[in-house]
């Protein structure tokens, strides 16, 4: 999916016009860097759970899912979940005890799955899109913030759940 001799090439996407090329080249390497950091993982790693109340790599991935799910909502349809979609989501979006009760016992295809699938849908729809809506701007919490700070945000917030994957992952082995 991902070619190490283009993931380090900020901008040289085929087939990706304008300015989403930028875009596009940061999120293929931190994704290519995430599935790389549970590479070989099983079942009971996607579990572990270091704290009671902290989290597991499984709710991590499927928070990442969700997250671009909720961007998806956000930037492309101007809404948020409805009811089905927060059933389906919000255990991975909120990381809380209902999480840690629900999201387990599947195996690192099911993730990869999940954050593949998700991410097919926002190259989908990013690809009809102009350059100028990555720099529209829309309230976001107390500020304004353009589209393209929001799809920023989205592999941002995977880069720092990657490191805490790297983490439980050291704790896992060393428990």
């Amino acid at each position: 999916m991902y070619e190490w001799n283009k993931l380090l090439l900020v901008g040289e996407q085929d087939g990706v016009k304008g300015d989403f090329n930028t875009l596009i080249s940061m999120m293929n390497y931190v994704r290519y860097t995430t599935l790389e950091a549970i590479n070989d993982i099983t079942v009971e790693e996607l579990d572990y759970l270091h704290t009671p109340t902290g989290n597991t790599i499984g709710m991590l991935l499927t928070h990442m899912a969700g997250v671009e799910y909720w961007y998806q909502l956000n930037t492309f349809e101007n809404r948020d979940l409805n009811s089905e979609e927060e059933e389906k989501w919000l255990p991975g979006l909120d990381l809380n005890d209902h999480a840690r009760k629900t999201i387990k016992g599947n195996d690192a295809d099911y993730y990869i799955n999940l954050l593949n699938s998700v991410r097919e849908e926002t190259y989908a729809k990013f690809n009809t899109l102009s350059d100028e809506w990555l720099y529209e701007q829309t309230e976001f919490g107390r500020a304004k913030a353009t589209n393209y700070f929001k799809w920023f945000h989205v592999f941002e917030d995977e880069i720092n759940h990657r490191g805490q994957i790297r983490m439980i992952r050291k704790l896992f082995k060393n428990a």
